[in-house]
């Protein structure tokens, strides 16, 4: 005999959401209804589990794609669930169904299969009859009605018009994906995921006060866009929209996006006004694929300190310990992991990771760091701590060994040679002018101090960066030198009361500190001279020794061994990378010109970069 759904399979598994053992499970056989990869995946799938009266959404477990791939499973095919979960779905009412384990029992038939209803006639007397008899409940039907013949045209108008004010709207337009909108199209309607809501916030400018509201809005495909509503609108939609939840909307207006202020990956952005259409798709769950767009580590530079968040993958090379941060604003401890990252580039770069990312993905990451794992992390902020580091936000996604095409290239990189290759720091640029990498060097975005110092405007909407080839002319021996650092995560530490030293970073004493630098001195050439901050790493190279041993010799030795040391490093020829920003002193407006990394002049390779500029310049 055919094997068919079970009747009420649904409604049994809803009535019993967790149950303790497969095995107490009453055989239940579900229809496979619109059978789908979710995203872009060839090992997870989505479909609606049918009983033929009741459906719910599913999902089949990993190894149930090499029976869809080999065509065991099809849609419209049967499954026999031994081992399930029901889990919620967030914002939505409904259950979501998660077969743990289950067994092809059909690959495919040839319709979907519905109850039908017997054509026997029982009246609702009869019925009541047989029911206080003892006797099976009966199916109690209506007299047929005459039929009454109509036209598709008509059918069709009546369906949209008792149908939710959601559902008119996805029924009369098409759904376009976001990929597809411009500021050219006409009237389109999008239905999207809320991904990100952010405050109702007040501002003043010339015109007077308004108010100013955003959302991130991402479809299935993945595609995100953000979209921004202004004063009635912002008081309109800031109670309709709600995080989690879909919605249809249409009516809106789409612009190129302003890359300083832009916080998804998407060339335009989306307008809503109070004439805007937004209707909660209720009924409506999807779980948007989440589509990278990856940058490589060499390339973080032109990033620093950008509103735009960025995406990287790359191959774990070191985990820290969890360290509890205090932040300035509320004074509240917040765990903080740090994790260094490779690609095949051969450059590092650390990235610090916050909250339930430190403490959940992070202690996974500690478990398995022997074995290299590949990770994939969405919405990075690029910073500049101690050189070029990343940092995640509220919103950053962090995916180990994913699925995906630039995963499986960079692990195949790692295990044929990328574990035997030596690795560069993002913050310790190459000095040779060959770079093959295409990324920045000591010998690109070459200038005088001139083109820096005439220039007040440079770094004002982002950091901006150059190499330059100039002496220390001079190192002021009163100023402050270094200062006391915590040996953990070297922010600066205090006294303890008692003995000891207190770092309010990690919230501990420690009875041991370290010196680290932070000097400025004055380097000139042929143009000028200008002032430079430079921090430990770069000052122990120029300095030649540690602040530790630089304060025992001015300690110990007396200030000329200090002043002689110091002197020693002057009237040197180095090569340096600089950011230059805007900075404000005592209310007066100067640039401040920081280096970020160092090297000593090698004449061989100057005199090569000298040649091949002097080559440009022939006819």
């Amino acid at each position: 005999m055919e094997k068919l759904p079970t009747p009420g399979g649904v409604a049994t598994l809803l009535a019993n959401p967790n149950p303790d053992s497969g095995s107490d499970l009453p055989e239940i056989i579900l229809q496979v209804v619109d059978l789908r990869p979710i995203g872009n995946s060839s090992t997870r799938y989505t479909f609606m589990a049918s009983d033929g009266k009741m459906k719910i959404k599913a999902m089949l477990p990993t190894h149930f794609a090499s029976e869809i791939n080999s065509g065991n499973l099809q849609n419209l095919g049967l499954i026999r669930v031994l081992d399930y979960t029901l889990n919620s779905i967030p914002n939505q009412t409904e259950k979501a169904l998660i077969v743990t384990k289950g067994e092809v029992v059909a690959s495919s038939l040839d319709s979907e299969i519905k109850s039908e209803v017997k054509e026997e006639m029982v009246t609702e007397k009869e019925a009541i009859k047989s029911s206080k008899q003892g006797a099976e409940p009966l199916i109690v039907l209506k007299p047929k009605q005459e039929m009454n013949i109509k036209s598709a045209t008509q059918i069709v108008k009546e369906e949209r018009g008792n149908a939710a004010p959601a559902a008119r709207l996805s029924m009369t337009r098409r759904v376009h994906p976001l990929v597809s909108l411009n500021p050219y199209q006409g009237n389109w309607t999008i239905k999207v995921r809320v991904t990100n809501k952010g405050n109702l916030r007040t501002y003043r400018n010339a015109r007077g006060e308004g108010h100013v509201f955003n959302v991130e809005l991402t479809d299935e495909d993945g595609t995100q866009i953000q979209a921004t509503m202004f004063n009635e609108a912002a008081k309109k939609f800031y109670p309709k929209f709600e995080l989690g939840k879909v919605y249809y909307i249409s009516k809106g207006s789409l612009r190129i996006a302003n890359k300083q202020f832009k916080t998804v990956q998407n060339d335009y952005e989306m307008t809503l006004n109070e004439n805007a259409i937004v209707e909660e798709a209720e009924g409506e769950v999807f779980i948007p694929e989440t589509k990278f767009s990856f940058l490589k580590i060499d390339h973080l530079s032109s990033y620093v300190n950008s509103r735009e968040l960025i995406d990287v993958i790359g191959i774990v090379q070191n985990v820290s310990s969890t360290l509890s941060i205090r932040r300035k604003s509320d004074n509240e401890t917040i765990p903080k992991r740090d994790i260094t990252i490779a690609d095949d580039l051969n450059k590092t770069v650390v990235v610090s990771l916050w909250n339930d990312l430190a403490t959940i993905v992070g202690q996974e990451l500690l478990d398995i760091v022997d074995t290299s794992p590949v990770v994939a992390i969405k919405s990075l902020k690029v910073g500049e701590f101690q050189g070029i580091s990343l940092s995640t936000v509220g919103k950053s996604i962090v995916q180990i060994n994913p699925d995906l095409p630039e995963a499986n290239k960079l692990r195949s990189w790692y295990d044929s040679e990328g574990k035997g290759v030596s690795m560069a720091s993002i913050g310790s640029d190459m000095v040779s002018p060959n770079t093959k990498s295409g990324g920045r060097s000591m010998y690109s975005d070459r200038v005088f101090l001139s083109h820096i110092t005439s220039d007040p405007s440079l770094g004002h909407d982002k950091p901006v960066f150059f190499s330059i080839n100039a002496y220390i002319s001079f190192i002021k021996g009163d100023q402050t030198m270094w200062y006391r650092a915590c040996k953990t995560c070297n922010k600066k530490v205090s006294e303890a009361s008692g003995s000891g030293y207190w770092c309010e970073a990690c919230g501990k004493n420690d009875d041991q500190s370290s010196l680290r630098y932070i000097m400025i001195l004055k380097v000139s050439d042929p143009t000028g001279e200008a002032w430079l901050s430079v921090f430990n790493e770069q000052a122990e190279k120029i300095i030649g020794c540690s602040a530790d041993e630089l304060e025992r010799i001015k300690t110990e030795d007396g200030d000329d061994q200090y002043l002689m040391k110091l002197k020693a490093a002057m009237w040197e020829p180095h090569l340096f990378r600089v950011s230059v920003t805007p900075n404000e002193y005592n209310g007066e407006k100067r640039q401040r010109i920081t280096v970020r990394s160092h090297a000593p002049v090698d004449p061989a390779t100057e005199s090569q970069c000298l040649l091949e500029e002097i080559s440009k310049l022939s006819p």
